[in-house]
């Protein structure tokens, strides 16, 4: 009980001064950037607090650490400068004179539980480590694999945008040429490697978090939501659905052309 009144507390505390954040700047997307932050913190929290300097606390901590950080500075380089995300926009005309109150509930309070929930495992899993098994150093290997994954294909989705001659091309290379969403597919590694870790010491419950994730990811507020949208914003993208797939990576399927042109 005592990693969940932890992670309470950092992660509604959070979001409350994120939230105030958002109100100074009229910008809700400042809540992306605290996502990643999150979880490093409720990490560094329960360690701090409950950890006694296992092995595994410690390469979970590392783990959270790297993961956190690594996409609260990326998301923070994309959205910054650049106006609210359609999603808060559309919330915000909607009610533009309660916005700013309700979204402390819809958005921020809301994440911070979703991030409670997610963090289930890495919570039990520096508290009350495995001691040694094949199992944690699967979930680190498939940890490292989802890291890979998340930010290989950030950086070559940041660098196919940064060059002028792929205006209004649809990006189809590297890991984006096996699956739509290697930044996606990442996070699931990522933290299905974390529960793997938690289930070697017996926190087999713990699996909610990740199932939630998946379901973010795969569903509601990941692909999915993209997927709904991006084929009327980017004509040609039906092309680049044909032939690759969605969300687990697997070889090109046949028909697989050049840069789609929209």
């Amino acid at each position: 009980m005592a990693e969940l009144v932890t992670t309470l507390v950092v992660a509604l505390g959070l979001m409350t001064l994120t939230w105030l954040v958002s109100l100074a700047r009229s910008d809700a997307s400042v809540v992306d950037i605290s996502w990643g932050l999150g979880f490093f913190l409720i990490g560094w929290a329960i360690y701090l607090r409950l950890a006694e300097g296992q092995l595994w606390s410690t390469i979970l901590l590392a783990m959270v650490t790297v993961w956190g950080l690594r996409l609260s500075i990326h998301i923070a380089r994309r959205n910054l400068g650049h106006g609210e995300d359609y999603r808060y926009k559309k919330m915000r005309e909607k009610s533009p004179q309660t916005f700013g109150r309700d979204s402390l509930f819809k958005v921020f309070y809301f994440q911070g539980l979703l991030m409670t929930v997610v963090s289930l495992p890495l919570q039990w899993g520096i508290s009350r480590p495995p001691i040694a098994g094949v199992l944690p150093i699967l979930g680190l290997a498939l940890y490292l694999v989802g890291l890979f994954f998340e930010s290989v294909g950030d950086w070559q989705l940041a660098k196919f945008k940064a060059d002028p001659a792929n205006k209004d091309r649809v990006m189809d290379q590297g890991l984006w040429r096996y699956t739509r969403h290697p930044n996606y597919f990442g996070d699931f590694c990522v933290w299905w490697g974390i529960y793997l870790v938690a289930l070697a010491a017996g926190h087999w419950w713990t699996i909610v978090g990740p199932l939630v994730m998946t379901g973010l990811l795969m569903k509601y507020s990941g692909a999915g939501l993209l997927e709904k949208t991006i084929g009327r914003r980017r004509p040609g993208y039906d092309e680049y659905v044909a032939r690759t797939n969605g969300f687990f990576p697997g070889p090109p399927k046949s028909g697989e052309s050049k840069k789609v042109t929209q």
